[in-house]
């Protein structure tokens, strides 16, 4: 299927960010390939991952020392932000 896309600029979690480079390396795709795959399961209200991938997911949080979950991602703030 012919698509488009563009650049953008995005702000994210530093410790998720590297999360999902490596998840994107141990899957061979880019970053944006796995963030459009993410975005296109969860629009769809499927899992994007199976078992095995959480299992990688899992350790790949623990190694970059990422403890934030769904329930905080509306509760984000960035240091020094005043909000």
């Amino acid at each position: 299927m012919n698509i488009e896309r563009v650049q953008t600029g995005v702000r994210i979690e530093k410790r998720l960010l590297k999360v999902l480079k490596a998840l994107a390396e141990l899957k061979d795709l880019s970053l944006g390939d796995l963030l459009e795959g993410i975005c296109l399961h969860a629009l769809d209200g499927k899992a994007p991952f199976e078992k095995e991938t959480l299992k990688q997911v899992k350790e790949l949080k623990r190694i970059y020392g990422l403890s934030l979950t769904a329930a905080d991602s509306h509760q984000l703030k960035e240091a020094g932000d005043a909000r």
